[in-house]
């Protein structure tokens, strides 16, 4: 208990994520008093919009005001509209399906089948299953599935915080260095015109390695707080609806769950044919939940009043992870309404003539790191400092290939703990894990995810990976 209480009281100094991102906010309007107004020129070829290299030109101040530092928090809501509601819409999907207790018999069928005795195995399978979802299906459309693993996590005797570092460090590690991202890898390639999605079985290796390491991690954590309870990070999160309600041996699927079970795998299988070759996105994604949700209702007989009363009520805990990804969007709204988000590209990037060559790689990544926070958005990273990474790059002599694994490393891994990432922020909501404990959890893996990524990105250097192009 004395573990406990000295882990709070040390949690308890990281505020609120929602005061948190109010900090970062204000102090993103502070910067546009300090930091000067400045934008590069852009030009559109096809369907992109480029930032043209050199152009970079100062202009005239913008500074937030008060009016404008909280109209940028409805305004960030606006722009996110699509992610919140995604967000509702997974809830009361999954709300729907803990109700008519279709997920605790599959995860319980499930348990019991695998057998307690190999958690730990369950653990690393799980943890690559989520790695696969992010590295193919992406980040947002995968928010619907992180409360499954706090349902297996809690059922195999872990905790919600192991349930997070399974789904949420699974989903992300495989979104950030997955080889075909298309926010990043896809959109850089194009930029820099190089054949789409290349080098990826370089790329391939870097993320499977990465999550074996996180799977260890996960691992290490459970055998941890089964061995003293008091060193759990979740030890006081409310997961009383997420655990199984009956021994192992008395799980069965009933008809009933075996039909929704078909009717959610088909939902997935239609949005991944959809994303994939009708360009889908979230409106669609959102969609397919809603679609699952209903139709799994009416399989369990359930009327549209009680369809619409078990949704309601699902949309309570993901509330607070839609106030977060609102507001955390508010700090670029702030930023571009000042125009120096530019300017902090143009001075992060400039570093990089004047450091040697593999130096100069990993300072790329310390720079998109900085410029993830500001821009969570990595297509939106992508359209501003890669047309001048790229020709800074050719002029150091680092193959195209390399600056863009630079920057897909720094925008990636920033992904696990940056507070401004509206998808990290639901993916916590839905899991009820506070944003100070996955701090404390996942900061330590993030530390040797970026050593591991530091060494393959010097090695692709060294090697001269992809040549000249």
């Amino acid at each position: 208990m004395e573990d406990k209480k000295k882990s709070k009281t040390l949690l308890d100094r990281i505020p609120h994520p929602l005061a948190l991102l109010f900090f970062i906010v204000l102090a993103a309007a502070i910067l546009t008093y300090i930091i000067p107004a400045g934008s590069y020129d852009r030009e559109t070829v096809g369907d992109q919009t480029r930032t043209i290299p050199g152009s970079f030109e100062y202009t005239e101040s913008n500074p937030v005001g008060i009016m404008d530092l909280f109209t940028a928090i409805p305004v960030g809501f606006q722009e996110m509209s699509d992610i919140i509601f995604v967000t509702f819409a997974a809830a009361m999907m999954f709300g729907l399906l803990e109700k008519t207790g279709m997920l605790e018999n599959t995860v319980g069928t499930f348990v019991r089948k695998a057998g307690v005795e190999r958690r730990f195995l369950i653990v690393v399978i799980m943890t690559f299953v989520y790695g696969f979802f992010g590295i193919f299906i992406g980040l947002e459309n995968n928010i619907a599935l992180v409360p499954i693993a706090v349902l297996l996590s809690v059922a195999i005797g872990g905790d919600a915080m192991l349930g997070a570092g399974i789904a949420i460090g699974g989903v992300l590690v495989g979104f950030g260095l997955s080889p075909f991202n298309p926010y990043t890898v896809g959109v850089g390639h194009r930029i820099a015109e190089m054949e789409l999605f290349s080098g990826w079985v370089f790329r391939s290796v870097l993320v499977l390695f990465t999550l074996s390491v996180l799977a260890y991690f996960n691992v290490r954590y459970f055998k941890k707080i089964l061995k003293n309870p008091d060193k759990s990070l979740g030890y006081d999160i409310d997961t009383q609806d997420m655990t199984l309600s009956k021994s192992l041996e008395s799980y069965h699927m009933r008809k009933q769950d075996i039909a929704m079970l078909l009717v959610f795998f088909s939902g997935i299988i239609i949005m991944l044919i959809g994303i994939f070759t009708q360009g889908w996105y979230i409106n669609e994604v959102a969609a397919i939940y809603l679609i699952i949700g209903i139709v799994c209702g009416i399989i369990a007989r359930m009327n549209a009043s009680q369809i619409a009363h078990v949704f309601s009520k699902a949309l309570e805990p993901s509330a607070l992870a839609a106030i977060l990804i609102g507001v955390a969007m508010a700090t670029q709204v702030v930023l571009n309404h000042g125009n120096i988000s530019d300017t902090v590209a143009h001075s992060l990037v400039s570093v990089l003539e004047y450091l040697p060559t593999t130096l100069a790689a990993v300072f790329m990544t310390m720079s998109q790191s900085v410029i993830n926070i500001l821009i969570p958005s990595g297509s939106g990273q992508a359209v501003v400092t890669l047309p001048i990474m790229l020709p800074v790059g050719d002029i150091l002599g680092i193959t195209r290939q390399s600056t863009i694994l630079a920057f897909q490393i720094g925008d990636g891994l920033t992904n696990l703990f940056s507070p401004t990432l509206g998808g990290l922020m639901a993916m916590l909501g839905l899991c009820r894990v506070p944003y100070g404990r996955w701090l404390r959890y996942i900061f330590p893996f993030v530390i040797i995810a970026i050593s591991i990524s530091w060494v393959a990105l010097v090695i692709s250097v060294l090697i001269n990976w992809g040549g000249s192009i």
